[in-house]
Parts: C-alpha cells; structure tokens; sequence
C-alpha cells in the first residue's frame, strides 16, 4: 500500500496557481496594472485599467510597460486614467475632511452651548440627521 501512494503524491503538483493577473510580456512576472486593447480600423492603441477580467485579444501590463508602451510609426496611443485608483489624498481633501469632522461635532457644541447664550442654530433649518441638514425653502 505504501508503494500505490507513492506516485500518486508526487502526480499532484503542489504549486497553487497564483490569482493574481500577470503582465502579458514575455518573461515579466510583475501584476498587471493595465489592460491594452488595439482598434485596428482607427490604428489606435488603448492603454486603460487593468480590465474586470482577461479577454482574449486584450494585453495584462505591469506598470513599468504600460509606461514605456510605445506604437507603431502612424498610431495613436490613448492612455485612459484609472478613477479607480486610490489617488494621494490632497491638502483640499485633507482641509475638507477636517471640515466635515468639525460640522459633525458641531450639533453637540450647539446643545451645550445653547443654554449659555451662544450663537443659535440656523433659523432656515427645520431637520438635522448627523451631519446633514434639512433647509426650509427660500419660498416659505
């Protein structure tokens, strides 16, 4: 019986496939970031997000070819951005996150505050969930 075991082991390859998509250069090993597609009839090439899945007349590139794609002599490359990648956040966002974090403290500061004659709420406001508001209509 130890004999039968023996070959069946070694038959079944113990190397998991990898789920991560891999460039589609020859001898590249790195995760594809970017999906090249070609429009033959425009002789346009289109370098865009990695694609939801692989297609079979589409091209997986890591980042460093997908940078230095280049075309033939008479096409166009089109380089689409990625809105889905996490983009470095700003100081305009970091300025309006920590705006939003102040307006959320705020309705507490305004029940504390409201019996030692601090400024009042908003008379146009009629609702408030959170931070968000519900304004009577300028109409009213």
């Amino acid at each position: 019986m130890e004999s039968r075991r023996g070959p069946l082991k070694s038959a079944v390859p113990s190397n998991v496939v990898s789920p991560v998509r891999r460039c589609s250069r020859t001898a590249c090993g790195r995760p594809a970031v970017a999906t090249l597609t070609y429009v033959y009839a425009d002789s346009t090439a289109v370098l865009g997000p990695l694609a939801t899945y692989a297609e079979p007349h589409c091209y997986d590139l890591c980042a460093e070819h997908s940078e230095r794609l280049t075309a033939p002599r008479g096409w166009e490359v089109v380089r689409l951005l990625d809105g889905s990648a996490p983009a470095r956040p700003s100081g305009d966002d970091l300025e309006a996150l920590a705006n939003a974090v102040r307006e959320a403290a705020r309705p507490q500061e305004r029940a504390a505050g409201a019996g030692g004659g601090g400024r009042g709420p908003d008379p146009r406001e009629v609702a408030r969930r959170g931070h968000l508001r519900v304004l009577r209509s300028p109409d009213n």
